[in-house]
């Protein structure tokens, strides 16, 4: 009777464990954190080969990770989320798919493309990356255009101001002309006068 007990709590505690499991990864889901992250924030870099608990891949998909796990680099146990967004928006078989079919020194690059695509595809369904391309071409091109405009106002007051510098040495030019000339007449008089007195 006690062995019959002892195996019932066991697996009651097993199904717990795997109830929990499926809540965290249900959670990652739901979270509302993950819909408000930026796709460069769920970006990581892949973590080492050496495997010591199951990757975050092999834990939401509840299966035992294998030591050629192909997903375990690019998704750490430390980062479920990183998994879970991919997953939701890909799926499982088709990410791994993808990573056997290209070399693996380009594995971690398609990992990050991936995991920005499907953050995008949470946050814009209808056009993912495209809708923030479109939208980052727009913000150029106002850019592009509030910079045409400075740069011509730049233009116009070098105009301006090579034109004041141009009209105050021609009346520098002419002041010193007129003094010279007031002078000269200054002199004239003062001979004059002392022609008289003596």
């Amino acid at each position: 009777m006690e062995a019959g007990c002892m195996k019932k709590t066991a697996t009651h505690v097993t199904k717990n464990e795997k109830e929990k499991e499926k809540e965290s990864a249900a959670d990652c889901f739901r979270s509302p954190a993950m819909s408000q992250l930026s796709p460069t924030s769920v970006l990581a870099p892949p973590a080492a080969a050496v495997v010591l608990s199951p990757c975050a891949a092999c834990k939401i998909l509840r299966r035992r990770c294998l030591d050629k796990c192909v997903l375990a680099p690019y998704f750490p146990p430390t980062n479920p989320h990183r998994f879970a967004i991919a997953h939701r928006v890909f799926g499982a078989s088709n990410i791994i798919k993808l990573l056997q079919e290209i070399p693996e020194f380009r594995r971690a690059d398609a990992v990050s493309s991936i995991v920005y695509e499907a953050n995008a595809r949470l946050r814009d369904p209808v056009y993912g990356c495209a809708g923030t391309i479109c939208q980052l071409q727009k913000q150029v091109s106002e850019l592009q255009a509030e910079l045409a405009k400075t740069q011509a106002e730049v233009v116009n007051l070098q105009c301006r101001y090579s034109n004041i510098l141009t009209l105050a040495r021609v009346q520098m030019e002419q002041l010193p002309l007129q003094n010279i000339c007031e002078n000269l007449t200054f002199l004239d008089d003062n001979a004059t006068l002392d022609r008289v007195w003596t």
